[in-house]
Parts: structure tokens; sequence; C-alpha cells
């Protein structure tokens, strides 16, 4: 599937994985999908969650576990005595998170649980029957019986041991135990204020200038909805229960529907300055809460329905109140977000927002209510009741036969054949826009749709591998690069590239739409390319976002700006990174835009598996430094010139030769991270898509 959350139907025993955008594309026009033979990791499961534990605490716990093993590029199949303790929407959770721990995919066996969840979402007998026959007969089924199979490597997790949990505050892998979390948060609020102080002190002294104080505290006061308050460090903005992860799974949706009812029972209230959303999974996710009385109290909290498919998880939250914005601004806040999303990477929720936590949907109302994530919420009060006695986590935290009654209840098969027998039919509003019936869009002139470049220079054959000279620095970054931090998908900033072009272009601000909304345009797009505001390129220090230095001039501009330059220049750009480069969403502009902004190669520690395979696809060349090199241990500040030779199939390696800014020569060996023989084939056309219509051409 092309999108990441592909991995959701592991869950249910069938086996899927994501790939890139460039890649399905040449898949529809014939091309197969080749990967190298994956070790499989087996990761055992015994025991069973204990009371007040969540499934989503539970993947957050096994994302970090696998994340810290390492299984980029391998299989995970999920075994073991604690299977039969899991619903399958538990396993779907721990599916759905593949990309976040790194897999290719986490798959879990056919088993009753499986067929008990056809079931219940309305299938017929005899399709089960089915289901149950072919997984018995290819020995697919799985029961108290089963040997365990071999795996390349193991793991284990006793669900006994896992604990409340959120993760953050900028990677899914980051997982903090609840009882931890105010803690863990002002601990990373020094270490940021220690870095501001540095990175400031860098700036004015080599401008000539006298090192700045930098405050430890701020608040803001605040006048918005009709009530006054002090906005503080660790404020949080935005509480969101969100589509991807959790919003399939009725018992966390049912406990946090049940939460909040109890918390309004007892008279607490959100925060004025939390934006609060919810996005179910689906319409009939709706419907089971409302059924069981628990939306109004959601919505009490501020949890109105704001629609099906990705919201804040992606950065569709929309924007803060301009009271609130402005004040985290003025004050310089470092403000929070909680979310039941499964990516919290950085620039990604809301350019506002600092910190952002993944945490269950329960946990996103109970933070709402607190509204800091400086409070300990396991051991200081949300609020107070109209007594005025503290009201507590646990007093208003669900058991589980609360929630598993519940579900008895209201979550039916008939419920699934309700809402899913005219899903195919849209709606009203849909049905009735007006579709003029043309072979083309007509629309030449819009800035969401545009005539893209990537074929305009291309010949009937490919041209010869050829060595790149005297490459420039472009990017320069660190560790866990996300496909977020190259091609945001968020807001557009007014003061941007791509905000300034769209504003060129007669678009007002308001109406700019977002990075997502405007993936059809190749012009916005390479102007959002690394145009995350939460970006540090080590070329332009003291800076975040799209701010880069041009060498040899040392001129300092955005990203765009330098890139155009070296390209008329006739410079090939190169950019390099640390460790899991490419992280996150299988974003195929976070390629598309490199190359299309001339650049050439990529340096990384490692990449993710998805990422890479696209930078192949637009014909961008990935080397991986060898194992103990890494752009600090070889010195590389990033204004040097880079020279590689040319490669040839097969070839395992490659040679750099890198000048220094002061002209002296250093040589090493980087492995060529194109694995198998159709990537070569797609790399020397200088693309996949390059390679398929040069096919047809043959034959046409």
């Amino acid at each position: 599937g092309t999108d990441s959350h592909t991995t959701m139907i592991n869950g249910l025993g069938v086996l899927g994985w994501g790939v890139g955008g460039i890649e399905a594309e040449a898949a529809m026009l014939g091309q197969p999908v080749t990967m190298l033979l994956p070790k499989v990791v087996g990761f055992r499961l015994s025991g069973e969650l204990p009371a007040g534990v969540t499934a989503t605490d539970m993947v957050l716990t096994i994302t970090q576990q696998l994340r810290q093993h390492g299984v980029v590029g391998k299989f995970v199949e999920f075994y073991g005595p604690g299977l039969k303790h899991l619903t399958t929407a538990d396993r779907a959770t721990i599916a759905n998170m593949a990309p976040e721990y790194g897999a290719t995919c986490g798959i879990f066996p056919i088993d009753d649980v499986a067929l008990d969840y056809l079931r219940l979402t309305g299938r017929d007998e005899a399709q089960i029957t089915l289901v149950e026959t072919y997984a018995k007969s290819s020995n697919l089924w799985h029961d108290d019986f089963t040997k365990d199979a071999q795996y390349h490597e193991t793991l284990e997790l006793n669900l006994n041991e896992v604990v409340p949990s959120i993760a953050g505050p900028k990677r899914p892998q980051d997982k903090i135990a609840l009882d931890n979390a105010a803690e863990a948060f002002n601990e990373w609020h020094k270490s940021q204020i220690d870095v501001q102080v540095i990175e400031e002190e860098a700036k004015f002294v080599a401008e000539g200038g006298v090192a700045p104080e930098i405050d430890e505290e701020h608040d803001s006061y605040v006048e918005f909805g009709g009530k006054k308050f002090n906005l503080e460090d660790g404020a949080i903005v935005i509480a969101a229960i969100t589509s991807c992860t959790n919003t399939s799974n009725a018992s966390v949706l049912i406990g946090a529907g049940l939460l909040a009812q109890k918390a309004v029972e007892k008279g607490l209230a959100r925060k004025p300055w939390v934006k609060t959303s919810l996005a179910p999974g689906s319409q009939v996710v709706t419907q089971y809460l409302e059924d069981a009385q628990l939306m109004d109290p959601l919505k009490a909290l501020g949890f109105n329905l704001v629609g099906y498919g990705c919201t804040t998880c992606i950065g569709n939250s929309g924007p803060l109140p301009d009271e609130i914005s402005s004040a985290i601004r003025k004050a310089k806040l470092t403000v929070t977000s909680v979310l039941s999303g499964n990516r919290n990477f950085e620039g990604r929720i809301h350019a506002d927002i600092a910190a952002n936590y993944l945490a269950s949907p329960p946990l996103v109302v109970a933070y709402a209510i607190a509204g800091n994530m400086n409070i300990d919420i396991t051991r200081e009060p949300l609020g107070t009741d109209d007594s005025g006695n503290p009201v507590y986590l646990k007093d208003i935290w669900p058991t589980k036969e609360e929630i598993d009654s519940r579900i008895a209840k209201y979550v039916s098969g008939d419920l699934f054949k309700e809402k899913y027998a005219d899903v195919f039919k849209g709606n009203g509003v849909w049905n009735d826009l007006p579709v003029s019936k043309t072979s083309v869009y007509d629309w030449p002139d819009s800035t969401y749709i545009k005539h893209p470049p990537f074929f305009q220079t291309m010949g009937s054959t490919p041209e010869v591998l050829t060595s790149i000279e005297n490459a420039r620095c472009l990017v320069k970054v660190g560790d866990s690069i996300t496909t977020d931090h190259i091609s945001p998908a968020g807001s557009i900033a007014p003061n941007s590239p791509a905000g300034l072009y769209l504003q060129e272009n007669g678009i007002d601000v308001k109406d700019f739409n977002s990075y997502g909304s405007r993936r059809g345009n190749h012009e916005v797009m390479m102007r959002g390319t690394f145009a995350n505001v939460r970006l540090k390129n080590h070329l332009a220090p003291g800076t975040t976002g799209s701010a880069t230095t041009h060498f040899p001039s040392g001129d300092a501009m955005s990203i765009f700006d330098a890139a155009m330059r070296y390209k008329e220049e006739g410079t090939p750009a190169i950019v390099i990174g640390g460790k899991e480069y490419g992280t996150g969403s299988s974003r195929d502009w976070a390629a598309k835009g490199p190359s299309l902004m001339g650049v050439k190669v990529v340096f990384a520690e490692s990449y993710e598996r998805i990422h890479r395979s696209n930078l192949i696809g637009m014909g961008i060349l990935p080397l991986q430094f060898k194992s103990g090199d890494s752009a600090e241990s070889l010195n590389i500040k990033g204004n040097e010139t880079f020279s590689i030779d040319a490669i040839e199939r097969g070839q395992k390696d490659v040679q750099v030769k890198m000048t220094s800014f002061e002209g002296e020569t250093t040589k090493f060996m980087m492995d060529i991270r194109i694995d198998t023989s159709n990537e070569f084939t797609y790399f020397e056309h200088g693309g996949i898509l390059h390679y398929v219509i040069r096919e047809y051409l043959k034959h046409a």
C-alpha cells in the first residue's frame, strides 16, 4: 500500500507493508516491487496487561523495544501465550506502528481471535469458515498446540510488566513512564534552554556582540474566550484523539468516553488554552460512542467530532487562537501537545509547538483537563469537584469491567453492517459536486496542480553514469531526520519560500491550505523541501527552518534559494545526515523535492527502508557511512567540496574525495545502498519513472 498505515492489516494475519508512492506508481505501470529477502524477528508475548494499562501503553513499550533492537528492513512476527489476551484491535494497534519501530511489518497469526473479529464486523459464516479452513490447511493457523517457529532473532515482552506510558517529546520510540512524565518534560525543557544558551552565545559572539541572557522561565498573560489566565511553559495547547492509531480500538475509545463522563460528573473541565478534537477511526466508532451516551461528555470537554481522516497527527489541527499563538511567540514559550496518533516528529503537529507526546485516548482527555505537562497527573489532582475537593486521575479512571460491559452491549456486527452498507455511495455533498465530463481537468492556472518538470530533459536512452565532481553540501543534519523534516505536510508559513510563491500568485494567506494539499504543484513542494520550522541545519547555526549557507560565497539564504543558485552555477548538491535518515511517513515528495532542487547524493549512517527506495526512485544516490564512520568522525563540516567516483552494477562501495575549504584533501569509502539489481536499473535511468517511460516507448 502507498500509505504507511498499510501495516495495520497485519493485525488480522494478512501480510502487508507500505511502499513509496514512486514505487507504487511504477507497479501500477507493470513494474515488479523488489526487495532483499528480509530477516524475520520473533517477538514472544507472554502474560496479560495489568488493570489500568491500555493497548497504547503496550504499543509504545513494543515500539521502544524494537527500535532499540533494530528491525529496519525486517519482518516482525508476534507469537506466544500472550496473544490470546489481545483483541484484533489491540493487535492492529501494534501492527499500525510498524513504521515507528522501523520494521517492514509486524504480523500476527490467524486464530480464533481473528475469526471473532470477522464475526464482529459482519462477515458471513461461509467466509469465516473459508478463512479458517484455508489457514489450517496452509499452516497459518495458530492455537495453544502450535509449535514455535524458528526465527533469525527473538525478543520477548511480559505484558504484566507494561506500565502506563506516553512517548515524546519528538520521537515515538522515546517512551516515558506516566509517573515520570512531568519530571522528564522538565529535564528536556532545561536541556533545550542549555542548547539555546550555547547557540545564542555562539551566534552573537561570531557577530562581534555580547552573549545575551536567556530567561529560564516564561509566562504570558492572556485574555481569551471570556477568561483570563497565564500561559506557561509546558502548557498543553492541543489535545487530540486522532484517527490513525487508536481510534479503531473500542477499549481505549470507550475508556476515553467513560473517563470524560466521570470527569464531567465531578465538575471538571478542560483548560481554556487547550484546543481539543476527536477524529474517530470510522462512523462505527461515532455510533457506539453515541449509543453508549459517551459523546456528550466528550463534547462537554471540547472533544467534538471534527471528521474522519488525517487531522492533528499530520499537522491538520488548524490554527491556534490568535491570542494563544501570539502569547507563545511573544514570550517564547515552550508549549506542548498530547495526541493519540503514532507520530510526534518535530514541527509535524503545529509550528508553535516544540514538544509533542503520544498517549492513549483516556490520557489525552486527562491531560486536556490538567492543561500542563509540568503536572504529575499520577500524583497531583487534575482539578477540584463542585465541593472544592481534589479530583485525581485514579478517581475517574474507568475499570476494565466498565469498559468491557459497554463494548459487549454497544459494539456489534449489526452496527458494522449498517454503517458499511452504503460506504461506496458517497453522500449528498460529494455526489452533487459539479464535474465536467472532459478528458483532462480544466485548470491550467491552478496553484494546486501544475505540470511537473520530471521528464522535460529526458532522452530516449539513459545517460552513462559518470562521476560527481565538486558537489556542495546543501543541508547537514543530525540523527532521526524524518520525512516531515524533509517535506512537511502541515501549514505553510507566510514568510516561507512556498508562502511567498503563493502570495505572488494571488493566493491569500487564509487560502494557503497545507503542503499536503498542494502536492500536485511542484513549485510549492520544491520550496517546501527542508522547510520544517524545527529543522536544524548545521550549516546555519542558531537558526531553525529553511536556512543554510551558500559556499564558497558564505552568503546566508533559504535552502531553496541556495539550491537554485547551485543549479545556476552547475554545482551538484548533496545532503548529509546521521542515523535513521528518512523515518516516518512514506512521503515521496521527501525524494521528489530534493531531486528537483539538484540533490544528487545523500550521505547517512543509516536509512529508513521506504525513503531509501524513494531516493533511488528519483535518481538520488544513497550512500552510507562505513561502520564506525560518521560526518563527525570524518570531520565533515559541510563547507567542503565532494567528488564521488562513477559507480557500476554490483559495486558495493565507492570512494569519496573531500576537499576542505582550506584545500586539504581527504578520501574515504562509503557503502552504496542500492540493494537490488532492479534498483540499479532504475538508478542508471535517472529514476524508476524514467525507466518505465523508456520501456513503454520501446514497445510503442
